[in-house]
């Protein structure tokens, strides 16, 4: 595996757990599910939707890992529970670690095999998009559960050491 590949691996896996902690911080079910004026989507689905995301893009389409997305109930499912949600993310680190280890890294200079929102993306790319993403959804579902719960404490979800330990 090339270092980039194996960059945005250790990226995508340590933000998977990062968004597990977020998760399992939350008090209850029921927060989870819960959303704030001008918010649209709460923390819940936002952890679905990049497990979808993620088995799709990676574990599919790249690593060639039996997956059907059906990204409609993504955002309309609310009714799992923490401890759901939690194995369904460590589900995605099973597929992101299987689909990495046999992806070709001469796919990273050439064009993603799928028209992203209706775009030809380079993969590697792609790829970093992928993780760009998921920083953003994981901050978001961050800030959900500090208001909702009134916590301020940090659950540490983008350790550098995971990175650095890689």
């Amino acid at each position: 595996m090339t270092p980039i590949l194996a960059h945005i691996q250790t990226l995508l896996i340590r933000d998977l757990g990062g968004m597990k902690k977020e998760i399992e911080a939350f008090p209850n079910d029921q927060q989870i599910w819960e959303v704030l004026p001008g918010v649209v989507n709460p923390a819940g689905t936002l952890a679905i939707h990049l497990c979808g995301n993620l088995k799709h893009y990676v574990g599919f389409v790249m690593g060639g890992i039996p997956y059907t997305r059906d990204r409609e109930n993504e955002f309309a499912n609310r009714s799992l529970s923490k401890a759901e949600i939690s194995r369904e993310i460590e589900s995605t680190i099973e597929v992101l670690k299987r689909a990495f280890s046999s992806i070709d890294s001469t796919l990273l200079g050439t064009i993603y095999p799928e028209r992203v929102g209706g775009f030809e993306l380079n993969t590697q790319q792609f790829l970093l998009h992928l993780c760009s993403h998921f920083a953003l959804h994981l901050g978001q579902a961050g800030y959900l559960r500090r208001i909702l719960s009134g916590s301020v404490q940090s659950t540490g979800p983008a350790s550098l050491a995971e990175v650095a330990l890689g």
